[in-house]
């Protein structure tokens, strides 16, 4: 059960993540630097979901 509850979190965390992502991308002043920022780490996330489905 633990397990289940860490893969929806990381979930939820993922899609904040994007959702945060297309707001600063819709933005006329969006920092690129900052974007990459964040896909990276969305990106980490889902490696880290992948991991824990295959357990």
């Amino acid at each position: 059960m633990a397990l289940e509850a860490h893969i929806r979190e990381l979930s939820d965390r993922h899609a904040r993540l994007d959702q945060t992502i297309q707001q600063v991308q819709r933005s006329p002043a969006s920092d690129a630097i900052e974007i990459a920022t964040l896909k990276r780490k969305k990106l980490k996330l889902k490696e880290e979901l992948e991991a824990l489905r295959r357990q």
